[in-house]
């Protein structure tokens, strides 16, 4: 039976023995309930593992070396399953404090599996949301890698960030205006759109986007931009016809 097809006080007593399953390997230095529930086929249950691991790095301070001493012998598990766990985890221990799991992202980008190279995307959301400056610098010095999906994931990964506070990472984005690969290009083109609809951040964007000097590119993000306001009506700050208005004012063609 799987996490979900359980009643809610079943779910409740399900995620309170992982975490005190997770809290007993910790203190006894071992790896069995790790390997247990990181490499289990529920989704929600490796979810409620990761996230019972963020809970406890920061209710037992003494056991933090132990819990990233435990993700260091994890991540060289041949199951995929927990390498993506343990980048989650770290995830949840990143969005307050990103340097003691800064290199499990480093290891995690290059992932052979793209399960953990997913993990590190969504785990750069969610901290570069809550913790944005280590982790937008650490983004950065990936922009330019060799490696066009680095860069791509990379682009993708500080996008909710940029949702609330487009200034914080549009100066990354600009770097990537010139990249030569399309998908890069293209994913580029869909973050600007993503976080140009929200209250005050067309502005921003439209200022940014003014400075660039790729105007192949501006012009298929304002383009993305107009678009965005009509697919996401329902939550865009402006409708279509006034973000248009916006933009033929102010943006410098």
């Amino acid at each position: 039976m799987s996490f979900y097809e359980l009643s809610k006080p079943e779910r409740v007593a399900v995620v309170a023995k992982i975490k005190a399953d997770l809290l007993t390997d910790i203190q006894q230095e071992k790896e069995i309930y790790f390997i247990k529930y990181f490499s289990d086929d529920d989704t929600y249950i490796r979810k409620s593992a990761y996230l019972n691991i963020g809970r406890i790095y920061f209710e037992h301070l003494p056991l933090q070396k132990k819990i990233i001493s435990l993700f260091k012998k994890l991540q060289s598990e041949t199951d995929f399953k927990i390498r993506q766990t343990v980048i989650n985890a770290a995830g949840e221990i990143g969005i307050k404090e990103f340097e003691p799991v800064e290199h499990f992202f480093d290891t995690g980008l290059f992932d052979h599996h793209h399960s953990p190279r997913n993990a590190v995307i969504g785990s750069i959301k969610k901290m570069g949301e809550k913790n944005p400056k280590p982790v937008l610098k650490w983004a950065k010095k990936y922009l330019h890698h060799p490696d066009k999906e680095i860069r791509r994931e990379i682009c993708h990964g500080i996008e909710l960030r940029g949702r609330t506070h487009p200034q914080d990472i549009l100066p990354l984005l600009k770097e990537l205006q010139f990249d030569t690969t399309a998908r890069v290009k293209n994913t580029l083109v869909h973050v600007i759109g993503q976080i140009a609809y929200k209250k005050g951040c067309l502005e921003t964007v439209i200022t940014d986007l003014n400075t660039w000097k790729n105007k192949e590119v501006v012009l298929k993000a304002i383009d993305e931009i107009i678009d965005v306001h009509y697919r996401y009506r329902n939550f865009s700050i402006l409708t279509q016809k006034q973000a248009t208005a916006y933009i033929e004012k102010h943006f410098k063609a």
